[in-house]
């Protein structure tokens, strides 16, 4: 009998060639393939990715070393600028269970959220290449710690980024969590050896992640494949919100009226804002978010209609923050808490005071900002956030409708602010 166990160890011998060519007209991108060095059973063999999405896909990493691109305003595709793409085996600290697909792009889409983050010390916790949790920081640990603890269940076996050097507060947290990927552009001394008492940990060093805000602005190819073997090419998005003046005031004319948001955004909620618009840039849409104190409350992400992702994010921000308050107090996971209550081995008043603490915060949702990807087609998707307290929104803007949503936060009370950023961020 197979030992489906087994799967999950095997590092695929992949077919794909050494070298990969890419010609857009005139101009020549020449890739090789990414391998390294490692150990697999007893013995030192050159390997490349572990596997793809799942084991028995065979996947490659190439990383461009010659030619160059300009294409429209796609001009900075050129050998020098690896990333992901760039590491060797000096950047793999401990490979771990030699790293697949999915770790890889994990950190990749970590460093396109952290590009637009690069003023402050951030963190970012992703799960199948979306973030659970982003969180600014006074430093490395600190931000590490809130972005996981932002859905803890959910950073389980995620994949960590920081944009700073981690530092010992950071190791120690993450010692006492499982991760399977921490990335960083250094480490301060002491914290990889603590964090090789996981002998599965990838540890990975990039030193390139301190120049990440150069990539902010700069665009890629990308690359879509369709199941006949067609291939759709798109430029990146570039965001064109870095600070608070690049928002637009939330004001249409409506039937020759003039409908305008009547609340500005205070200072602290620009920041988040901002804040949450450039994570936003990285998660899968449909999505809407909450942020509040530069750390991500709930995401929702990937649905098929806006107001189900709002409502999904507000259900998952319960879920989470039930969780840590929970986890915080007894050391356990609410649902284990759930069981052993049902069960009679716990007392019914510590659950009942954590939904009571949790229902009363709305799940820490009070007081947060509001982001969407897209310009919500109905007020109702708006309105979800009211309901929790929110007091301030960012969206692109642009729906017939937007009046509607517009006299949603004017009717509020009290008034939530509204900002349009004039952009939308899909992302699929």
């Amino acid at each position: 009998m197979t030992n489906l166990k087994d799967m999950y160890r095997t590092i695929s011998y992949d077919s794909f060639p050494g070298e990969m060519t890419i010609t857009l007209g005139k101009e020549r991108l020449v890739y090789r393939k990414r391998t390294w060095r490692i150990e697999d059973e007893g013995e030192m063999v050159e390997r490349g990715l572990r596997y793809g999405e799942n084991p028995g896909q065979e996947a490659a990493l190439y990383e461009l070393v010659g030619g160059n691109l300009a294409l429209g305003d796609c001009r900075f595709v050129e050998p020098g600028r690896g990333l992901v793409s760039g590491l060797d085996e000096s950047m793999l600290i401990q490979s771990g269970k030699h790293p697949g697909k999915i770790n890889l792009t994990d950190i990749d889409a970590a460093l396109n959220i952290l590009k637009h983050l690069m003023d402050r010390p951030a963190a970012a916790v992703m799960k199948h290449n979306n973030p659970s949790g982003v969180a600014r920081g006074g430093s490395s640990g600190e931000a590490l710690e809130r972005a996981f603890m932002a859905d803890r269940l959910a950073a389980m076996g995620g994949c960590v980024a920081v944009n700073r050097a981690l530092d010992q507060a950071g190791a120690e947290f993450l010692a006492a969590h499982f991760v399977e990927v921490v990335a960083a552009p250094s480490y301060e001394d002491g914290t990889v050896e603590l964090l090789k008492k996981s002998k599965s940990l990838r540890i990975v060093e990039i030193p390139r992640i301190d120049r990440l805000a150069d990539y902010q602005g700069l665009r890629f190819l990308d690359f879509k494949s369709l199941i006949d073997g067609g291939i759709v090419v798109q430029q990146s998005a570039v965001s064109r919100i870095r600070s608070r003046t690049d928002f637009l005031p939330a004001a249409v004319t409506h039937k020759g009226r003039d409908v305008r948001c009547l609340r500005e955004p205070t200072d602290a909620e620009y920041d988040d804002l901002v804040f949450g618009w450039c994570i936003e840039m990285g998660v899968t849409s449909n999505s809407v978010m909450f942020v509040k104190g530069g750390a991500t409350v709930a995401i929702g992400t990937g649905e098929q209609d806006r107001v189900g992702s709002a409502e999904i994010a507000v259900a998952k921000a319960y879920t989470k923050h039930a969780d840590r308050l929970c986890f915080e107090r007894h050391g356990i996971p609410y649902n284990d808490l759930a069981l052993a209550v049902q069960q009679g081995k716990r007392n019914a008043d510590e659950k009942d005071a954590i939904d009571r603490e949790t229902a009363m915060a709305k799940g820490g949702l009070k007081g947060s900002a509001m982001i969407s990807d897209g310009f919500f087609p109905f007020r109702d998707g708006v309105d979800v956030g009211i309901r929790q307290g929110v007091t301030a929104v960012a969206q692109p803007g642009g729906s017939i409708r937007d009046y509607e949503v517009i006299e949603a936060c004017n009717e509020a009370e009290p008034k939530v602010a509204m900002v349009f950023t004039g952009q939308r961020a899909f992302r699929h």
